[in-house]
C-alpha cells in the first residue's frame, strides 16, 4: 500500500502564507505553477514505473533500502524546497522512486489474465475520481480546509491497519483497507485543491506533491481492488 505522510512539508509556519498575504495575481500564479509541477510529477512517476517493471523482481528484493531512499527524498524535499534547481531535482527524484516502487505491483498485475486492461481501468477510474473531486472542490461552497486534523488521524489509522495486515495477510481486510484509501484520498483531493486555490501551501512544490500523492494512493488502491476482483483466484 503506497501510503505516505502527506503532511511532511508543513512546519509550524506552513500556513503563514495565506490569502491575507497573497494578492489574487500571486495566487493565480501559484495555482498555475502548482498544477504544472503536478503534471510534470505524473510524467516522472510514469517514467519510474516504465523503467521499473522489467526489473520488478530486483526491486522487490531490495524493497527496504529503496523504500528508505524514497522516504528520505520526501523528507529531504522539505529542507530544499526553497532552493531553486535542487528542489526540482529532489522532487523529481522522489516521484521517480514512487513509480519505481509501484513496478512490482504493476508487473504482478500484468502477469494476470487481462492485466493490461486492469491497469488501464484503474488509471481511468483514478482520473475520473480525481477530476470529479477537484471540480467539486472548486464549485462547492463548503470549506474543507479545516478538515486537516481529522483527515490526518484517519490516514494514520489506515496506515496502522495496513501494517497489521502485512502480518495477517487477510484478503478481506486488504479489500477494506483499499476501499478506505480510495474514499480517504478522494476527500483529500478536495482538501488539497481548496488549499491550493487559496494559496495556503507554502510553495507550489508542496501543493504539487500533495496532489500527486492523492492520485498515487487512489490509483494504487484501485489497482489492488481491480486485481483482487479481476484475478482468477
Amino acid at each position: 500500500m503506497g501510503l505516505y505522510d502527506r503532511d511532511y512539508a508543513r512546519g509550524n509556519n506552513s500556513y503563514a502564507y495565506n490569502t491575507n498575504t497573497r494578492s489574487d495575481t500571486q495566487i493565480i500564479s501559484f495555482v498555475k505553477e502548482t498544477y504544472k509541477l503536478f503534471a510534470a510529477s505524473m510524467m516522472a512517476g510514469a517514467v519510474g514505473a516504465y523503467v521499473g517493471v522489467p526489473m520488478a523482481g530486483a526491486i522487490q528484493g531490495m524493497f527496504l533500502p529503496l523504500f528508505l531512499l524514497e522516504i528520505g527524498l520526501l523528507i529531504g524535499l522539505h529542507f530544499v524546497k526553497h532552493k531553486p534547481g535542487i528542489n526540482l531535482m529532489v522532487m523529481f527524484g522522489f516521484v521517480f522512486m514512487t513509480g519505481l516502487m509501484l513496478a512490482p505491483l504493476l508487473a504482478q498485475t500484468l502477469g494476470m489474465s487481462g492485466g493490461g486492461t486492469i491497469i488501464g481501468n484503474a488509471f481511468a477510474m483514478t482520473s475520473v475520481v480525481f477530476a470529479s473531486m477537484s471540480f467539486f472542490a472548486i464549485k462547492t461552497t463548503k470549506d474543507f480546509t479545516s478538515y486537516g486534523k481529522p483527515l490526518m488521524i484517519a490516514l494514520f489509522v489506515v496506515i496502522g491497519f495496513s501494517i497489521v495486515n502485512m502480518f495477517m495477510g487477510s484478503p478481506l481486510l486488504a479489500v477494506g483497507i483499499s476501499a478506505a484509501v480510495v474514499f480517504l484520498f478522494s476527500i483529500l483531493v478536495i482538501y488539497d485543491t481548496q488549499n491550493i486555490m487559496r494559496g495556503m501551501y507554502e510553495t507550489p512544490i508542496d501543493g504539487a506533491i500533495a496532489l500527486y500523492l492523492d492520485f498515487l494512493n487512489i490509483f494504487t488502491a484501485l489497482l489492488q481492488l481491480f486485481g483482487i476482483f479481476g484475478g482468477d483466484d
